[in-house]
């Protein structure tokens, strides 16, 4: 096996230079071939190199990002270079084939690692102490010796067993987890940096022997005596006889006139002088473009093998945090979706970094402190460990491992147990501060009546102003904190069935169509054996309790119900419960309005559902479907008309109820909910066609054409007050 500093002796033959010069493009650096090794001497090897790594405490200065623009530079300019040569139609090596043709992924790439690695995420990466990669971060000089020994070539077994391998001796954290595909790009630029500066040189050395060959060529058909003179030039310009200069000057003046064989017999006495021949050089020199070809070609393939690798399940399999939170006591940690489970274990990370403890003891002791409340009383929501990472209980977890907390931090904290006072403080001191200026403003102009009667709307104005202000600075301060999720991609479980009910009205055919119509395509974005749709429907006022267009409405409601479920509960199966659901009420008479109505219209029609699935509903006149199958419903989601449901955007909504940290918890002596949520109210959005209906529309509407659910919207009440608005 090459070491290092063997691997910098190892030059490539087609590199020598006659005169032993080096120019500022003249690499000096080789590409990362060591020794190859298969899978099982890369799980040796791994083992080997987690025992020598010893890391420095101190923090070294970041030179991962200087580094990756310097490589940018010399990529760039082979680049040029190449392109130059192309377009004066010379001939190119493979590897500088290889280059140019996929240059394009190589600067995406290069984009990508400054995007995802920014100066403060490298600062925190734990580095070596010791050479030959002494300051580096661990996990970069990891990957600089995995694609030494696969010759830049990587694939899911070997990097899996690298790291697995290596983790069983020094475990890597999480942001170093987290940063194996960002070092494995640099690592991989820096590889392809070397092969280009050797590209770069030997275009340079092809370009010489070309102008050579043509100042040759063009004394000898003025006069062959001239030859001496353009020789007699170039031995003053002492140009590099390296393998790729000699083999382009003979292939230009191979089969030409033979009195160029001045030139190579002269070529080849300065070569001889130092125990070297023409052959040799040249053979050389084509093992080395195929030893670039092959790098340079392995490094491309594993960008894109970069970029086609979901990392979240890599650092997942990998990471003893993981592993350790996967024994929750309450069995809910491994049935969450991915970003809940990585918002734990930063949880586990913030508390590490400010503690003596790592982020494996620190995960161990989330554990037990669940497991103590566990067995204390099963179905506590205590007993999970994310009370203890991101809820009430993380305090106490901060208490055990002896956790540091910055200045800032803890100033948030003792905020957060006054929030509404603080808030209130803030708009009344705000408001207060405006009105003073006023009326100090106004005692010059105005006796003290006027300034009486002007303040009463100043302060108003001031109020609403102060409120403005300190939502703004609420948002920027305090982050938006997304509720925990279980992960129902698979489906909704049985024990919580839900049912999506749309209290509309029936006004026309036309619109029952359209209530049909709309339901059968939510039905279709959210297809769950446990998901239930249901129209709840009354008619518009009327002067009196029938009008002669009702019962055709009905019926053609019922009718459109009932060749829905006989549609697609063939498709679910014939065991299958309906699918849609109608809940029809008749109209009555409500003397404050003088009108024949929906009694309380929405709300009146939910509070009678909710009566119906208890059985103790008498308000519907019309029911379509079998009722005893949503005896069992445990969560409802309301919709309005005009309200669409994105795709899976139920489940979603279901398993963030589902959650332990969510669920209500009720109190019967003080009669509310006193944890979790009874009523989740998502963010909604407008789409593309309501968006230009009105000026109105156009100035409240927002991002339009975008899922509401993508990404993380500040809410000022839910974020101070862990309650909606």
């Amino acid at each position: 096996m090459l070491d290092r500093e063997t691997l910098g002796r190892a030059l490539p033959w087609g590199e020598f230079s006659g005169n032993g010069r080096t120019d500022s493009h003249k690499p000096d650096e080789p590409p990362f071939r060591s020794e190859l090794f298969t899978v099982e001497q890369l799980e040796r090897y791994a083992v080997t190199l987690a025992e020598s790594h010893k890391l420095e405490v101190s923090h070294a200065p970041e030179k991962l990002i200087p580094r990756l623009l310097d490589n940018e530079r010399v990529l760039v300019q082979t680049y040029d270079l190449l392109t130059e040569a192309v377009a004066a139609d010379r001939r190119i090596a493979p590897a500088s084939e290889w280059l140019l043709d996929n240059f394009y992924l190589i600067e995406e790439q290069i984009r990508t690692a400054r995007l995802h690695l920014p100066r403060s995420y490298g600062r925190q990466l734990p580095r070596l102490a010791g050479e030959p990669h002494a300051g580096q971060p661990r996990v970069y000089a990891i990957a600089l010796e995995l694609i030494s020994h696969v010759d830049g070539r990587l694939d899911a077994v070997s990097l899996n067993s690298f790291i697995a391998s290596y983790q069983t001796v020094q475990p890597l954290n999480l942001g170093e987890l987290w940063a194996v595909p960002i070092v494995l790009r640099l690592a991989l630029i820096e590889n392809l940096r070397r092969i280009a500066a050797r590209i770069h040189q030997l275009r340079k050395d092809r370009d010489s022997a070309i102008a050579w060959a043509e100042r040759m060529i063009g004394a000898v058909e003025k006069s062959p005596t001239n030859l001496i003179l353009v020789m007699a030039d170039m031995a003053r310009a002492d140009p590099p006889l390296s393998g790729a200069f000699l083999a382009e000057l003979t292939r230009h003046l191979q089969g030409q006139s033979p009195y160029y064989g001045l030139a190579t017999t002269w070529l080849e006495q300065r070569l001889a002088e130092q125990g070297l021949k023409i052959e040799d050089l040249v053979r050389a020199d084509a093992r080395a473009q195929a030893a670039n070809q092959v790098s340079i070609g392995n490094s491309i393939n594993s960008l894109r093998f970069l970029s086609s690798t979901d990392w979240r399940d890599f650092v997942e399999n990998h990471s003893v945090v993981e592993k350790t939170l996967r024994d929750d006591p309450a069995g809910v940690y491994a049935q969450m979706d991915f970003a809940t489970r990585d918002r734990y274990r930063h949880g586990i990370e913030e508390i590490a970094k400010r503690s003596d403890l790592s982020e494996p003891e620190v995960a161990r002791l989330a554990v037990q402190l669940a497991q103590r409340q566990a067995d204390h009383d099963p179905n506590n929501r205590r007993g999970h460990i994310g009370y203890f990472l991101i809820d009430e209980g993380r305090p106490e977890l901060e208490r055990l491992a002896k956790s540091r907390q910055p200045f800032g931090v803890a100033l948030r904290r003792i905020a957060g147990k006054s929030p509404l006072f603080l808030y209130l403080a803030g708009i009344f001191g705000f408001a207060a501060a405006v009105l003073a200026v006023f009326i100090a403003f106004s005692a010059r102009r105005a006796d003290a009546n006027s300034i009486f009667w002007l303040s009463i709307p100043a302060a108003m104005c001031a109020v609403q102003m102060g409120l403005s202000i300190i939502n703004w600075i609420s948002t920027m301060i305090v982050q938006p904190r997304p509720l925990p999720r279980l992960d129902f991609r698979k489906g909704i479980p049985d024990r919580d069935r839900t049912v999506v009910v749309i209290p509309t009205m029936l006004t026309s055919p036309a619109g029952v169509e359209d209530l049909l119509a709309g339901l059968e395509l939510r039905y279709l974005a959210n297809r769950d054996p446990n998901l239930h749709f249901a129209l709840l429907t009354d008619f518009k006022d009327a002067p009196s309790e029938t009008m002669p267009e009702d019962a055709d409405m009905v019926q053609l409601a019922v009718e459109g119900v009932e060749r829905l479920n006989e549609e697609y509960k063939s498709k679910e199966g014939p065991s299958e419960a309906d699918i849609f659901y109608l809940f029809h009420r008749p109209r009555l008479w409500n003397p404050a309005e003088g009108v024949w109505m929906g009694y309380e219209r929405k709300r009146g029609k939910l509070a009678e559902f909710n009566a119906a699935l208890r059985g103790k509903s008498r308000g519907f006149s019309h029911i379509v479907g079998d009722v005893g199958a949503l005896q069992d419903v445990q969560y409802a989601i309301t919709l309005d008309t005009d309200t669409q449901l994105p795709r899976d955007a139920a489940r979603e909504m279901v398993g963030t109820l589902a959650h332990p940290l969510n669920r209500a918890v009720y109190d019967p002596k003080r009669k509310r909910i006193v944890e979790g949520y009874g009523i989740l109210q998502p963010r909604v959005g407008i789409s593309l066609p309501s968006a230009g209906r009105s000026w109105f529309v156009k100035l409240f509407a927002g991002d339009i054409g975008v899922d509401p659910y993508t990404r993380v919207v500040s809410d000022v009440y839910q974020d101070l007050f862990c309650e909606g608005s």
